[in-house]
């Protein structure tokens, strides 16, 4: 190698650390609460472990197909049936992904090419931006401004141009916690159709939402399934985010351009998780209902403490997540006050401004997460309330 000469490739400049990474090894060094990262205290239901244990006995541990086991596409079919009335073929309108996060990547990568332009609801999943980046596509974030977190129809459409091939929503919104409105999901559509775009949506939150706010998939409304990559995934919807099984489904077109990608990422999926996760679709319903009821009473309990602090506190209407708006505490940026949090109350915090492209709106932006057992929030908000949190 020549001396001097970079090691990584250039696609990966500009593309930083995932901020969930740095935080969570931060709670652990320090041995402070974890309020950032979302993954639950409690796991999912335990015939689904059963499920999975009887899959490995039973000799579901080699390749199961790329584009995944028949009885998951069915299940996953059949979920979307039941819930939206979307007909699937699951031999060509399904493929299983290893999470939600390389359905993702998959979608981008066999959708965008250099140049292309992807339209993004900022804040926004981090991944977002760093496969957008690796399939060379521009990415264009269009935001969702506080305190509210709506969806601006003029920003969006003066976000649309001649490079633009993919709208990449999310809803219900990781990190705002907005769910979009019938009203803003038929926006969408209409841009979309008016200017012949795909649109990939990230619906992994879909079951949990609160207050009334309803999910609606954008492939429901008229014109969108032939255009619409509907992503998901097991891992916020039965807890089991370690098992990293998801899902897309849509139109063949859309679904055979995901699953050549997918074929160079990983293959194939976690095998005896497949057929544990088809049972959790068939037979477990309830438990994303009961989760939903149990996430609310969290999320008003995380809201509640918060809003004793000096802080704006936004309420969600869906996800893991609350966002607070920290500025008064005094703090250049929410990355200052989150990096100080451990040393200062012994909890672990997210600033939001790793998912902003517009640092002014994001500067002071910090997420929590509430998919914690009770006890835990308890203590890290009487830990946040017996510290001094200003700069």
């Amino acid at each position: 190698m020549v001396k001097g000469m970079a090691r990584h490739a250039e696609r990966l400049n500009g593309i930083p650390a995932t901020i969930f990474t740095k935080m969570s090894a931060l709670a652990v060094r320090t041995g402070a609460v974890n309020l950032g990262q979302g993954f639950p205290d409690a796991d999912g239901p335990p015939a689904v472990v059963e499920a999975a244990v009887r899959a490995l006995r039973n000799g579901a541990n080699q390749y199961a197909p790329g584009i995944g086991t028949p009885d998951l596409r069915a299940a996953i079919a059949a979920h979307q049936q039941r819930h939206y009335g979307i007909a699937l073929d699951p031999d060509h309108e399904v493929v299983v992904t290893t999470g939600a996060t390389e359905g993702i990547a998959a979608a981008l990568l066999g959708l965008v090419n250099p140049g292309d332009e992807v339209i993004v609801l900022e804040p926004y999943y981090d991944s977002y931006l760093a496969m957008i980046r690796m399939a060379g596509g521009v990415r264009r974030p269009v935001t969702l401004r506080a305190p509210d977190f709506r969806l601006d129809e003029e920003a969006l459409r003066a976000s649309v141009n001649a490079h633009t091939k993919v709208m990449l929503i999310n809803s219900p919104h990781n990190p705002t916690g907005s769910v979009l409105t019938r009203e803003e999901l038929q926006i969408i559509a209409d841009i979309a159709i008016e200017h012949d775009l795909v649109v990939i949506t990230d619906e992994v939150y879909e079951h949990l939402t609160f207050d009334g706010a309803q999910h609606i998939p954008l492939a429901t409304l008229p014109g969108m399934f032939e255009r619409t990559l509907t992503l998901s995934s097991a891992g916020k919807m039965f807890s089991f985010t370690g098992w990293k099984i998801g899902w897309a489904s849509g139109p063949s077109e859309l679904v055979d351009a995901v699953l050549g990608a997918k074929q160079w990422l990983s293959f194939s999926s976690g095998s005896p998780l497949q057929p544990a996760i088809a049972h959790a679709l068939d037979h477990e319903a309830g438990f994303y209902d009961e989760l939903a009821t149990s996430l609310k009473e969290q999320r008003d309990q995380l809201c509640a403490g918060l809003a004793e602090l000096d802080v704006d506190v936004r309420v969600p209407e869906g996800t893991y997540f609350v966002t607070t708006d920290v500025r008064r505490l005094g703090w250049a940026d929410g990355m200052e006050f989150c990096l100080a949090l451990p040393e200062r109350a012994g909890v672990v915090a997210i600033p939001a401004q790793a998912f902003y492209d517009d640092l002014d709106e994001g500067r002071h932006m910090v997420r929590w997460a509430f998919c914690k057992d009770p006890a835990l929030i308890a203590d890290g908000l009487a830990r946040l309330q017996g510290a001094d949190l200003r700069a």
